[in-house]
């Protein structure tokens, strides 16, 4: 493939081409964009933007729910030297509490911008603002008010001018998701795209007659360069479909790459289990998915049994082994790092789990050794990429070693926006770059065993363990300190999962008042749901203060705390249910898919803290039992099981 100097030649050079970008909204909603409609589009909208003031070199903060208002002005900030950073939305908007997150994300990445405009919908605006007011944020109302333009307003004009960038030019900034620590914007150039982009159309196959189907949020690294710029080099026809039409819908995934005979699929390991927890339940309609060739499967830490399971379920549908395509990449490298051969199947290894140490060779186990862990192999080094595996001091260690993993190449970010204490830190004194994951090469292709850096994965977002205790520790009876949050998978997880350990020595019961709180908490502010809150009667530290997260992780995986948690779960299988036996039935129902999280007959489902994805997997199993009668919609008008207990005997 060619490699292009700038985004704007690759637009260019793929304009004429007979190909569109499909945005599917639902079921029945679909709209149709052509490369050259796109052209003309994101042009006439650059036109607007500078008719507003807008110059080369300002920031353009693309908050929208709509991928086709996305793209388009994504495109238009791109001709016209703009530079686009895209903010996520979040899954399931209408959950209250993702509008903190939101508003969190949108009010620090305006004020650390220089030239920033909050490209937005009126509604999006009005909800930012009155959560500004009611927290009396005059600053940042003020942020709001002066440096928005909303969509409504840009009524496309004559063409605006376009920008002559060079290689070098800045072309957009993307922004770590999810935590609620300082976002940090890594700056891409148009050369470490294009360079990147040409390297995952060659190392995938890619071409203009393949068609590719994605649900990965456009504002996800995998979602927009993977899915959006590379398959659009490759001047193939591509879906985008709303992510919260996947996460309401999981089954329509499947659908529409039967439909468009879809060839490239995507997803990380949750998608694929949010997808069989229907498709268990539901099956799938008749589909034929023999035209998929490839799945690319990265984000988060990949599961061999959950790849297997997934594989397994679709076979008799025509999908091929050798479709699932896991690969490595991070933000900080434009996206792509490694995949394997196309064509060949998937392959893991299994190891003691107590070998990973840097600069110790990894020992390899049996599957039923106590200790045994398995990690998947994430192919080699894609082109103008380089990998090397280094010690805690940056000397490269040898083949079979485990150790630190550093990237250098074309492709490789220079600086983050506006931090050189965070720059200076990214890279090694001889300018590798320092990703923070830990590795092995075997059988000359790299295995991810863990991170160095201390960041839990759930759903393919980044949080950081220091900001979700400050929130645990604001629970009356714990502080800073007291309190150690980690992520970690088990032999048996299928993702990853998310524990809070507390300083606690007085007695179970008082502690369960407690975790309670701590899960209510977390839930609330993040989104996430807690998988255990473990007591501890000592947390332990180094002996300059920090916090040993790797001690407490290990005890819990070597079974220290399995008596204590026995104990704390119970049998909760029927105890408490509500007297009225369609509410009980629901709440059964809310026990099989929360986690520690017990659900009352009048609690409000979007005031409790459990997630999106979980709320709709409720919303599924009730349809499940009573076809029909209760659409995710229906949960906003009556948002507690009693209330939903009275709908659905209302419809029957």
């Amino acid at each position: 493939m060619q490699l292009y100097d700038t985004l704007i030649d690759l637009l260019a050079a793929v304009r004429d081409r007979d190909r569109h970008i499909r945005f599917i909204d639902g079921e029945d909603e679909e709209s149709l964009v052509s490369f050259a409609e796109l052209w003309d589009r994101a042009l006439a909208m650059l036109g607007a933007l500078q008719s507003r003031g807008m110059q080369q070199g300002d920031e353009l903060v693309i908050f929208s729910k709509s991928n086709e208002s996305f793209v388009v002005a994504y495109w238009a900030a791109i001709l016209g030297g703009i530079v686009p950073v895209p903010v996520a939305v979040g899954i399931s908007d209408e959950h209250k509490h993702k509008l903190l997150l939101n508003f969190d994300s949108i009010q620090q990445t305006l004020r650390q911008l220089d030239k920033a405009t909050l490209f937005t919908e009126e509604e999006q605006l009005e909800r930012l603002v009155a959560f500004a007011r009611d927290n009396s944020l005059d600053d940042v109302v003020a942020i709001l008010e002066q440096r928005t333009s909303l969509m409504s307003d840009v009524v496309p004009g004559e063409h605006g001018e376009i920008y002559a960038a060079t290689p070098d030019d800045v072309a957009f900034i993307q922004y770590s998701s999810g935590s609620t620590s300082d976002p940090k914007g890594v700056c891409l150039t148009h050369r470490n795209l294009c360079t990147n982009i040409r390297a995952i159309v060659e190392g995938t196959g890619w071409n203009q007659d393949d068609v590719s189907l994605s649900w990965m949020p456009l504002t996800h690294d995998m979602g927009l360069i993977g899915y959006h710029l590379s398959v659009l080099a490759a001047g193939m026809n591509h879906a985008v479909m709303d992510t919260n039409a996947f996460v309401r819908r999981p089954l329509l995934w499947m659908i529409k790459a039967s439909e468009l005979r879809a060839t490239q699929l995507c997803s990380p390991n949750f998608g694929y289990k949010h997808f069989l927890k229907l498709f268990e339940r539901k099956g799938l309609p008749d589909a034929d998915l023999s035209c998929v060739k490839l799945i690319l499967n990265g984000a988060e830490p990949i599961s061999y049994s959950l790849c297997e399971e997934f594989l397994d379920a679709l076979a008799p549908y025509g999908l091929a082994r050798t479709a699932m395509f896991p690969v490595y990449g991070l933000a900080e490298a434009t996206v792509g790092v490694s995949m394997p051969e196309v064509g060949s199947e998937y392959s893991r290894i299994v190891v003691h789990r107590h070998s990973l140490r840097v600069g110790e060779p990894y020992q390899p186990a049996d599957l039923d050794d106590e200790d045994a862990v398995s990690f998947v192999k994430v192919g080699t080094a894609i082109r103008d990429v380089d990998i090397r595996i280094a010690d805690d001091a940056d000397a490269v260690l040898t083949a079979g070693k485990v150790g630190n993993i550093q990237l250098f190449g074309g492709s490789v970010t220079e600086r983050i926006y506006g931090d050189p204490q965070a720059t200076a830190s990214l890279f090694t004194a001889d300018g590798w770059l320092r990703t923070g994951d830990v590795g092995v090469f075997v059988d000359g292709q790299l295995v991810i065993t863990g991170r160095s850096k201390d960041i839990i994965i759930i759903n393919g977002q980044n949080y950081y363990p220091h900001d979700l205790e400050e929130i645990a520790a604001a629970v009356e009876g714990l502080d800073l300190g007291k309190v150690v949050v980690a992520g970690t998978r088990t032999h048996e997880s299928r993702t990853e999962e998310l524990l809070v350990f507390a300083l606690f020595r007085r007695d179970l019961d008082t502690f369960k008042i407690l975790a309670r709180k701590v899960v209510d908490r977390i839930g609330e502010q993040v989104g996430l749901e807690v998988d255990h809150v473990i007591p501890v009667r000592k947390v332990p530290k180094t002996t300059s203060g920090k916090i040993q997260r790797a001690a407490l992780l290990n005890a819990y995986l070597d079974g220290e705390y399995d008596e204590v948690l026995g104990k704390l779960a119970g049998d909760s299988s029927a105890a408490g249910l509500d007297a009225d036996p369609l509410v009980a039935e629901l709440e059964m129902i809310c026990r099989e898919h929360s986690k520690e999280r017990t659900i009352g007959p009048d609690d409000n489902l979007f005031e409790i803290g459990i997630s999106s994805l979980t709320l709709t997997e409720i919303a599924l199993a009730v349809d499940e039992r009573y076809p029909g009668q209760l659409d995710i919609s229906d949960i906003f008008d009556y948002p507690t099981l009693r209330e939903i207990a009275d709908f659905l005997r209302q419809k029957a």
